[in-house]
C-alpha cells in the first residue's frame, strides 16, 4: 500500500508542479483568456494517464495468466513442480515477501514476475527455460524475479509510466490548443488543426516517454541481477544463467509484459527494456554484495 500511495501522491505532486510553473510563466492566464481551462485539462490528463497505468497494474496478474496460459502450481505433482515451489518459497523468505503464486507456461526460454503487491505476486517460468538450464541456473533466474518483486519494480514502472502519460496527454492538448487558437486563429469551436496537432504531438511525446520508461526498466534489471546474487551468496550462478540465456532461443513476452521477463526483445538500445546480456554479466563480475 505504501508504494500505491506514493504512486498517487507523486501524480498529484506532478500536477501541482505543472500548474505552478504555468502560473509563474503566465501561461495559465494567457490560455484561460483564449478559452482553455488549464486545471481541468490537467485533471483530465491525470485521470487518463495515471488511471490507465493503475488499472493495468491491478489487472497485471490476471492478464499475464490469460496471455501466457500460465498453469498455477497449488500442489506440486512432480519433481520439477516441487523444486520450483520450494525454491520460490525459500527465496521469498530470504527476500521477506509473501509467497508468490508459482506458475509454469509452455514456450521458449523466459520467466517473469508480475502483480500489484509485493506480498501477492506471480512468478512464472517457461517449459523451455526449465529444459535448457540446470537447477542452479533456474534458481538464479527465480532469484532475479523474486528481486523484482521485493524491489517493487512493477509499482515503480507504473509510477513512471503514469506520470509520463499525464505529461503526454496534457502537453499534446496544450500544443493542439495553441496551434488551433493562436497560430491558425480559429474562433469557431475546435478546429481540424487541434486534432492533427494533438495526434502528432501525442505520437512524438509518446515515443520520448517510451525511451524514458525503457531507461528505468534497464536500470532495474541490474538491481534484480544483483538481488539474485545476494540471495544465492555469490554472482557466479546468475552469470552462468545469463551466459546460457545468450546461447539459446528465447521467447518475447507480449508488449504489455516485456519489462517483466528475464529476457527482453530485440529492440534498439533506446527502446529496449533490458540491457545487453554482456553488460549485465560485466556488472555481476563487479558484484561486491
Amino acid at each position: 500500500m505504501k508504494r500505491v500511495s506514493l504512486l498517487i501522491l507523486t501524480n498529484f505532486a506532478i500536477m501541482a508542479i505543472l500548474l505552478v510553473v504555468c502560473m509563474l510563466l503566465g501561461v495559465d492566464k494567457y490560455l484561460t483568456e483564449a478559452g482553455l481551462n488549464l486545471p481541468m485539462l490537467l485533471i483530465f490528463s491525470a485521470i487518463l494517464g495515471f488511471g490507465g497505468s493503475l488499472i493495468s497494474l491491478l489487472l497485471s496478474k490476471t492478464m499475464a495468466k490469460s496471455a501466457m496460459k500460465v498453469r498455477i502450481i497449488d500442489r506440486p505433482t512432480n519433481e520439477t513442480e516441487e523444486f520450483l515451489y520450494q525454491t520460490i518459497s525459500k527465496l521469498a523468505q530470504e527476500a521477506r515477501i509473501g509467497m508468490p503464486e508459482v506458475g509454469i507456461y509452455e514456450g521458449e526460454a523466459n520467466a517473469f514476475a508480475t502483480g500489484a503487491r509485493r506480498d501477492a505476486a506471480l512468478v512464472a517460468v517457461s517449459t523451455g527455460l526449465l529444459r535448457s538450464m540446470n537447477k542452479d541456473e533456474v534458481e538464479a533466474v527465480l532469484g532475479h524475479e523474486i528481486a523484482h518483486v521485493a524491489n517493487g519494480d512493477m509499482i515503480t514502472l507504473t509510477l513512471i509510466q503514469g506520470v509520463l502519460n499525464t505529461f503526454v496527454f496534457f502537453l499534446a492538448r496544450v500544443l493542439g490548443f495553441v496551434v488551433d487558437k493562436i497560430v491558425f486563429r480559429n474562433e469557431r469551436g475546435t478546429g481540424i488543426a487541434y486534432y492533427i496537432t494533438v495526434i502528432a504531438a501525442q505520437l512524438v511525446l509518446g515515443i520520448l516517454a517510451s525511451v524514458i520508461v525503457a531507461y528505468f526498466s534497464r536500470r532495474r534489471e541490474y538491481r534484480a541481477d544483483a538481488g539474485s546474487a545476494k540471495y544465492l551468496g555469490q554472482p557466479n550462478t546468475m552469470i552462468s544463467a545469463l551466459q546460457r540465456l545468450g546461447n539459446m532461443k528465447t521467447e518475447a513476452l507480449p508488449d504489455s509484459m516485456k519489462a517483466s521477463g528475464i529476457a527482453g526483445g530485440k529492440l534498439s538500445f533506446l527502446f529496449s527494456t533490458h540491457p545487453r546480456l554482456e553488460a549485465r554479466i560485466d556488472a555481476l563480475k563487479n558484484f561486491r554484495g
